[in-house]
């Protein structure tokens, strides 16, 4: 296990540090180098399995430096990613989780949203998904503030649609951010793309509410539409996340 230099002070104007847990070693190195090179983002340090994640979290808040991000792979070889997530919620570590992961069934998305996953990254990608990712995170940091007071409703809505990339000035009438972001995320990590039916299952809206917040993805710039056929009757139109 390997870390970074570790940053401290007002938490407003040190880097997020960043905790990589990765069993593959080339693929942690470039992961911690992707971070490295992120402006506002620290490594403290790199695991490869979920004990030495866990050692690592409790050094790091033993030292009065907790980790604040995690990302996380979900095939760990003494134990699932997503275990790990649950016990280090009940150990009291309050550290966002990025699932950067290969597996793409829609049962584990679901898991991973239910276990507080924030957001969710399909191998393989480059330093620009991951990038993307993290200035995200990192302005969802930022518009939480730091005075611990409860935010608006608005603010709410803003500070989730930063997270998911999902962030407009303004949303057509009976459209919220917080449903746009749960849609968004569900396209986002479905590789062959979504129905507006498949998308109401995995969300647990009315497909015709999904449907509208799968046209809004489109006309935005984030999605595009295509007739899916093969089967008898008209062709129903799926949806699919733009490549970034």
């Amino acid at each position: 296990m390997s870390g970074g230099g570790r940053a401290t002070g007002d938490p407003a104007h040190r880097p997020i540090r960043v905790l990589v847990v990765e069993d593959d070693l080339v693929a942690a190195d470039a992961h911690a180098r992707y971070v490295a090179r992120t402006p506002g983002f620290t490594v403290t340090a790199t695991a490869h399995s979920r004990a030495e994640a866990v050692r690592a979290l409790d050094r790091a808040r033993e030292a009065d430096a907790p980790v604040d991000l995690i990302l996380l792979d979900l095939y760990l070889p003494d134990g699932h990613g997503l275990h790990l997530c649950a016990a280090l919620r009940a150990a009291g570590h309050t550290a966002d989780i990025i699932a950067v992961t290969s597996a793409r069934d829609l049962a584990t998305v679901r898991q991973a949203v239910t276990a507080g996953v924030v957001q969710y990254l399909l191998k393989p990608f480059g330093a620009a998904a991951l990038g993307d990712r993290l200035g995200q995170y990192a302005r969802y940091r930022a518009s939480l503030g730091r005075d611990g007071e409860a935010l608006g409703q608005d603010e709410v809505d803003r500070a989730l649609a930063l997270l998911r990339g999902t962030d407009r000035t303004s949303l057509p009438k009976g459209l919220t951010a917080a449903t746009l972001e749960t849609v968004a995320a569900a396209l986002r990590t479905a590789p062959d793309g979504l129905s507006a039916g498949a998308a109401a299952e995995v969300t647990g809206v009315s497909r015709i509410t999904a449907r509208r917040y799968l046209e809004h993805l489109v006309t935005t710039g984030h999605a595009t539409r295509e007739p899916r056929y093969g089967q008898v009757g008209r062709p129903e139109l799926g949806y699919r996340w733009k490549s970034e």
